[in-house]
Formats: structure tokens, sequence, C-alpha cells
């Protein structure tokens, strides 16, 4: 079973036997890290000298993503000894699985089992799917649902719909958009036109995602108005709002590599 979660006590381990590179050096985040069965700082960074060969955690299959908290790798490094400063505030690093060594067995029972994104622990209804909260496992074919997200990226950052038990297969109907706004939450809107900026309180009518329209209460003078929801109860009304709706932004977050 390959985890997606950094592997902590590996690192610890590696610390305890092994000497760390030299104090603050400089390194720079690959643009389209890949790694085989284990993802180490090598992979990651450029110029990771003797620290390259450090474990920060473990590989995805061939043809699928691992993705790894930008914080936590960002520790490890310095830990090591190096400085990895994330000029662009890269949240997620996404990192290409490469070709996995796994112990031979006879072509028919290969051809019987998949390689499926799991819960790595049970989540209730409403909660967010963080990179740790998957793994990638062995499965029989007959067990993975036509509608099995290949990719952690495309579940990390939404909601689950309903309680989800460890261990179980994961499924696109599984989980919805995370909204950010929920009904009766009291929210900032405001309005940005030429250099202008107005910001008023108002109370949610609806809950909403990022990217969707709601209705909002004006506490002052009790109308109801359209608003898009931008943020953490944040939303925006005016030619902002118009321009996001008429983009067609996805509602919900995405994360890569290199942004």
């Amino acid at each position: 079973m390959i985890k997606l979660v950094l592997a902590l006590a590996i690192v610890c381990a590696a610390l305890a036997s092994g000497a760390p590179a030299s104090a603050g050096t400089p390194v720079t985040l690959r643009p389209e890290p890949a790694s085989g069965a284990a993802i180490t700082l090598g992979d990651l960074f450029d110029g990771a000298g003797p620290a390259a060969r450090v474990v920060v955690g473990n590989g995805a299959p061939a043809g699928l993503n691992a993705v790894l908290d930008a914080g936590a790798v960002q520790q490890v490094a310095h830990i090591n000894g190096l400085d990895w400063a994330n000029p662009k505030g890269v949240r997620r690093i996404i990192v290409h699985g490469g070709a996995v060594a796994t112990e031979a067995v006879p072509a028919t029972a290969a051809a019987k089992t998949v390689d499926v994104l799991t819960y790595a622990r049970n989540l209730a209804a409403g909660e967010v799917i963080q990179p740790a909260d998957l793994t990638y496992a062995k499965v029989p074919v007959f067990q993975a649902p036509q509608d099995a997200p290949r990719d952690a990226a495309e579940i990390i950052g939404k909601a689950a719909r309903r309680p989800l038990r460890s261990g179980t297969v994961v499924a696109a109907l599984d989980v919805t958009v995370a909204q950010v706004i929920k009904r009766d939450d009291m929210i900032d809107v405001a309005f940005h036109a030429e250099g202008m900026t107005l910001t008023l309180q108002g109370k949610a009518l609806g809950g909403a995602a990022i990217g969707e329209t709601l209705n909002v209460m004006n506490l002052n003078s009790k109308k109801v108005i359209q608003a898009v929801a931008v943020g953490p109860d944040q939303a925006v009304v005016g030619p902002e709002a118009e321009q996001i709706k008429s983009a067609g932004l996805p509602a919900g977050i995405q994360y890569a590599a290199n942004r």
C-alpha cells in the first residue's frame, strides 16, 4: 500500500543515523517532480547534495500522482540543511509516479487487480479531504467503481457527502465541492470598481463554494442581493462577480506543483 502522507518516521530514523546536508544550502523545486517507490529530497529539489537520498514520502504507482504538503516538505528540507524559500507560495507538491518495482506474480493474478485510491481513515460527512486522508492500494478489478478517480488531486480539497470508512475505494460520487460559506454565516461582501472598494456585512441565506452564487441579506437595509463566493465568509458583487461567473471558474481548490 502506497501512502501519500510524508514518512516522518522514516525521516527521523535517517536523521538519527546519517549526517544532514550543509546548513542553509539554497535549493529550487523541480518543475515536474517525479519518483519511483520512494520520494526523496533529490526527486523534489535541484542542488540537494548529500541530502538528496533523504526519503520524504512514498510515491504513487506509475501513471498516477502523489500529493505532498509543501509546508511539511519545507520543514524536512530545513532539518536536513536545505533552504527552500518557496517564492511562489506552493501549497501542494504533485509528484508524478514512475516505475515502481513489484514482486513477480503470475500474469493471470496480476490482471485481476488494479491500483486505486482508498481512504486512509474514517471521515465524517462534510469533512474536507486532505492528502493524508488518501492512500493507494491494490484491489480486485471488480471492486473498483467506474468513477474511481486515478489522480489524488481530483479529490483533495473536496468534502465528503456522507460518512466514509477507512479502506473503502474512493469514488467520485463520495465527494462534493467544499463550501466556504454556509447558511446563516455572517460574511463580508465587497464591491470593487475603478480603484474604489466598498464593503458591507451580510447574512448568507444559503451555502456556496468558491465561484458559486448565493443570496445575501444586507443587515442594514434588509434587502437581499446576489453575490459570488471567493473565500471563507468572503463574497463579491459588481464587475468582479460578473467576471467570475462569465469565466466559469472552477468551484474547487486546485493544486499544481509549479504554481
